[in-house]
C-alpha cells in the first residue's frame, strides 16, 4: 500500500474529526500499535465473514496471536472459525519463496473447504519484502473460478482503527456490487407490506447478541442485506448496494463504506445504536425516516409501544435493585455513548466513561447524555482506573477483558463489556440480560467476603505469624 493510500484512509470526509483537523487522523507514531495493528483490525472486521477462507499472509505468531479474539457468532458456516496462514519462515524470505507459498495456501483452501472466497491478509514480512499479494490473489482466482480478496493491512501501517479502514476498503474495491441480491421469497412477502433492504455497518454480533433484534426487522419487513460483518455471508457484502438504507453501528471502524456506498450508489445512512432501549427504538424510527414508508412507520410505533412496555415491566424489579449506583465505564468506539444510554435507563449514574477509541461524533454524544463537565478517561492504566473507582466511589467497573484482573485484584466488582463477553446485551431482550448481569455482579457476597480484614490481620497480630520451622 502507497503513503498517498494510507492518507486518503485517515482523512475520512464523513467523520466529524476532520471537519475540525484539516489534517485528518493522527499519523502513526511510534508504539501506537500496541494496542492492535493495522493487520489486527482489518481482521477483526473481516473474520465473521462465516463462509469465506481466512488467509494471514505472514509468519505463524501473525495468525496464532490475534486468530478468533472477538466473540462473535455464526448462524451457519463455521469456516472462519479455522486458523489458516502461510507460516513463513526465515529461509522462505531469504530463498524468494514467499509468493509460491501463497499460491499454494490459497489452492489448499480451496481444495479442502470450497469456500465462497478466500481473503489474503498481508502483513509485515511480506510488505517489507515486496510480495505482490494483489497479483498472485488475481491469478488464483483466475485459475481456481473462486474470488480471492487481497487485504493489504501490514501492521507497520498504523493503528487498528486504520486497519478497520483498510478492510472496509477492500471490501468497497473488490467485493461490494460486483452481484445483485436474491429476490425476496415468496414466504417473507405480506400483503400491504412493502420489503425494504437494509445494511448494518460495523455490526458484529458479539456473543450472538443480534439475534435479539433480528425478528424485529423481519417482522416489520425490513430485510438485511448484510450485517458488516457479523454473521455475514459472502455473496450478502457482495449486493450491500442494492440496500435502501444503511445503519453505522461502530462509526470508528467502517464509516468509510458506508460514506462510500452513500456517495457510489446513493444509499444513505445514519449512526445509531442497538444498546438501550431509548437508542434501540431510536434506530427503528431512523430506519422509517429515510426509507419514507407511511406504513412502516406505523408498524414501527406499534411494535415499539408493544415492546418497550413489554421490557418495561420486565426491568422494574431490576432498577429498584440498580437505581443509584455509581458506574465506571471503560470502554470506546459506540459503546462509549450507547452503554451510557443503557445505563441511564436503569436509573443508573455513570460517573465516567472511556474515549481512547471514540469519534468526535461519539464525544458529543457524551456531552450530551452526561453534561458538558462529563469525566471521559483516555488513560486506561491499573492506577487510574482504580483511582477514579476510589475518587468517584463507583459501585462497579464495566470494561473489556484486560481490566477484569485489575479489578478483582482491587475487589471491585467487574462486568466485561468488550468482544470477549458471554452475554449479548443489544436490543430490548439484551437490556434485561444486562440489567441482570449487572445485579448479579454487584450483589454477588463474594465482595463482602474478599473485603474483610483477613482472620490474622489483627491489630496485636498485623501480619503473618512464623512458626519457628518457618512455617
Amino acid at each position: 500500500m502507497q503513503a498517498k493510500d494510507i492518507a486518503e484512509l485517515l482523512n475520512e470526509p464523513a467523520c466529524e474529526h476532520n471537519k475540525k483537523s484539516k489534517s485528518g487522523c493522527a499519523k502513526p507514531k511510534p508504539g501506537a500499535t500496541a494496542g492492535g495493528c493495522s493487520f489486527d483490525g482489518a481482521q477483526i472486521a473481516l473474520l465473521p465473514i462465516a463462509d469465506v477462507a481466512h488467509i494471514v499472509h505472514g509468519p505463524i505468531a501473525c495468525a496464532g496471536s490475534s486468530w478468533d479474539n472477538r466473540g462473535t457468532r455464526s448462524s451457519g458456516p463455521t469456516l472462519y472459525k479455522i486458523g489458516m496462514t502461510t507460516d513463513l519462515t526465515e529461509q522462505d524470505v531469504i530463498m524468494g519463496r514467499s509468493e509460491k507459498r501463497l499460491f499454494h495456501s490459497i489452492k489448499q483452501a480451496i481444495d479442502s473447504y470450497q469456500p465462497a472466497a478466500v481473503f489474503v491478509y498481508n502483513t509485515c514480512v511480506p510488505a517489507l519484502v515486496g510480495d505482490d499479494v494483489d497479483a498472485v490473489c488475481k491469478d488464483a482466482a483466475q485459475r481456481y473460478g473462486v474470488p480471492v480478496v487481497p487485504v493489504d493491512c501490514a501492521g507497520f501501517y498504523g493503528t487498528k482503527n486504520l486497519g478497520n479502514r483498510i478492510a472496509g476498503d477492500s471490501m468497497f474495491k473488490y467485493v461490494i456490487g460486483t452481484r445483485d441480491p436474491d429476490p425476496v421469497p415468496a414466504e417473507a412477502q405480506r400483503p400491504g407490506i412493502t420489503v425494504h433492504d437494509v445494511n448494518l455497518i460495523g455490526e458484529y454480533n458479539i456473543a450472538g447478541e443480534f439475534w435479539h433484534v433480528l425478528p424485529l426487522f423481519d417482522e416489520l419487513g425490513l430485510r438485511i442485506l448484510c450485517t458488516l460483518s457479523g454473521d455475514a455471508r459472502f455473496h450478502q457484502v457482495q449486493a450491500m448496494h442494492r440496500a435502501e438504507a444503511s445503519m453505522v453501528v461502530c462509526a470508528k471502524a467502517l464509516l468509510n463504506v458506508a460514506r462510500k456506498l452513500e456517495s457510489t450508489h446513493g444509499v444513505p445512512f445514519f449512526e445509531g445504536s442497538f444498546y438501550g432501549v431509548t437508542d434501540t427504538s431510536h434506530a427503528f424510527r431512523e430506519f422509517a425516516r429515510l426509507l419514507n414508508d407511511a406504513s412502516l412507520t406505523e408498524r414501527v410505533e406499534t411494535m415499539i409501544a408493544r415492546e418497550e412496555a413489554r421490557v418495561d415491566a420486565a426491568l422494574e424489579p431490576w432498577r429498584q435493585r440498580l437505581k443509584g449506583k455509581r458506574v465506571l465505564l471503560y470502554t470506546g468506539g459506540v459503546k462509549s455513548w450507547s452503554i451510557v444510554s443503557a445505563l441511564q435507563d436503569l436509573g443508573m449514574d455513570v460517573v465516567a466513561t472511556g474515549t481512547g477509541k471514540s469519534t468526535e461524533e461519539d464525544k458529543a454524544r457524551i456531552r450530551e447524555l452526561m453534561g458538558e463537565k462529563t469525566k471521559m478517561i483516555t488513560d486506561g492504566s491499573p492506577k487510574a482506573l482504580i483511582g477514579i473507582v476510589k475518587e468517584y466511589q463507583a459501585d462497579i467497573l464495566i470494561a473489556g477483558g484486560r481490566n477484569m484482573y485489575t479489578a478483582l485484584k482491587a475487589r471491585i466488582p467487574f462486568l466485561d463489556i468488550n468482544q470477549e463477553r458471554e452475554f449479548g446485551y443489544a436490543g430490548y431482550t439484551g437490556m434485561a440480560e444486562l440489567a441482570r448481569q449487572l445485579a448479579l455482579t454487584i450483589e454477588s457476597p463474594v465482595w463482602q467476603s474478599v473485603r474483610k480484614p483477613a482472620p490474622w490481620a489483627t491489630d496485636s497480630a498485623p501480619g503473618v505469624v512464623m512458626t519457628a520451622t518457618g512455617g
